[in-house]
């Protein structure tokens, strides 16, 4: 299973239970969120690590600069977009406020 589907996966677990997304708020107060929130992956059976949610990311963000304007370094820098762990973090927050 590749990390995006194990992100959505999780996303979809969180948005849908309140303990699991509990677990992943909390995480996000610790000293190193990155590494909490994979262990709280960890303990729901994902194997998922830091550099999984980093190379991921890059590797996106990498395809998706090769895709526009040619594809060379005058590419647009897209800020944000290639840090998933942020993007689901906001993605379960949000749910805070509806």
């Amino acid at each position: 299973m590749n990390v995006v589907t194990m992100l959505d996966e999780l996303q979809n677990k969180a948005l849908q239970e309140p303990e699991v997304r509990t677990l992943f708020l909390e995480a996000q107060g610790d000293p190193e969120p990155l590494t909490a929130f994979c262990q709280v992956c960890q303990k729901l059976g994902y194997e998922l690590y830091e550099m999984d949610l980093i190379c991921a990311g890059e590797e996106f963000h990498a395809a998706m600069k090769r895709s526009t304007n040619g594809g060379g370094e005058n590419s647009p820098m897209l800020t944000g977009q290639d840090d998933f762990y942020e993007l689901f973090m906001a993605s379960i927050r949000k749910k805070t406020y509806e």
